[in-house]
């Protein structure tokens, strides 16, 4: 529940740029959506520095997923080799080499080998949705939600899929026909979806089309499913604050920041911040002058 909450809360954060993405779901193929940033002088001296280990890094981690693919061309559904080619082409990513499609097939078979872990089948759908393959990614998504309904990492994941293809009302149905199954889902298998959590994710996606008068609302229903849950309380504070309201919005990050384990609470102070107001300059408070 603790990695859970700790996921919801930065795509409740992301509010502050109404940007609705997994956020803290694909950490694995972070350094790869950036290796085509800008670098600073500094960071390419930096770099420069270490070329020589990232050289020989890469190239010990590329003869490892030579010896996985050894072995799995005589045992391919060798799940201790699989995971070792798998983690070795994620480290290779992060220096810049290789590409997300070598990741996909050990992902794949790890995925079909181990339906209960879906954690799997959301890497395999995030690794198809960065090549472009949406339906692909979708089908991914499906296979966990068929059988999981309440995993919240493939709801999310489909929901930023589907508004990645314009399509929020689809997103929107997708999350009320969640909160209509839970109580079923709930009772067969007590905790099964977090009502609350979905419940924020809708508001969410509301927000992210900017109705607000929706998110509020979905986001006071799930105040009041748990009053003690400080999720829907700062959702709620991120949004006002974002609409400008910020006195209203300053009494619920505290409630946010009092209800909240405390190691979510510098994050949520930090947001709480109001950026200062810059202070006029001589020539903007200067009198116009006349002219002669």
């Amino acid at each position: 529940m603790s990695q859970t909450r700790s996921w919801l809360v930065k795509v409740v954060l992301a509010l502050a740029v109404l940007a609705f993405v997994g956020i803290s779901m694909v950490p694995l193929f972070a350094a790869f959506n950036q290796q085509n940033d800008k670098q600073t002088p500094a960071q390419n001296n930096a770099s420069a520095g270490n070329n020589v280990a990232s050289t020989d890094q890469k190239s010990k981690l590329q003869d490892e997923a030579r010896g996985y693919q050894l072995v799995l061309q005589r045992e391919p559904e060798n799940q201790t080799a699989l995971k070792g080619l798998l983690q070795a082409r994620l480290q290779l990513l992060t220096l810049k080499e290789g590409d997300i499609q070598g990741v996909i097939e050990p992902l794949e078979k790890l995925a079909k080998l181990n339906p209960e872990q879906t954690e799997y089948a959301v890497l395999l759908a995030q690794a198809k949705q960065q090549i472009g393959d949406k339906e692909g990614a979708a089908q991914a998504y499906r296979s966990v939600l068929s059988t999981k309904p309440g995993d919240l990492k493939a709801l999310q994941g489909m929901v930023s899929l589907l508004l990645s293809q314009q399509r929020p009302e689809a997103a929107i149905g997708l999350l009320q026909d969640t909160l209509s199954a839970a109580p079923q889902a709930n009772k067969i298998q007590p905790g099964s979806v977090d009502t609350v959590a979905v419940q924020v994710l809708l508001g969410t996606v509301h927000a992210s089309q900017k109705r607000y008068t929706q998110a509020i609302s979905a986001y006071d229903q799930a105040i009041q499913k748990d009053t003690k849950d400080f999720r829907p309380v700062l959702a709620k504070a991120m949004l006002l604050k974002q609409q400008g309201k910020v006195a209203e919005a300053k009494p619920l990050f505290n409630t946010a920041s009092a209800l909240a384990p405390a190691q979510y609470k510098d994050e949520i102070n930090k947001a709480a911040e109001v950026a200062p107001v810059p202070a006029p300059t001589a020539s903007s408070t200067a009198a116009p002058t006349s002219k002669p």
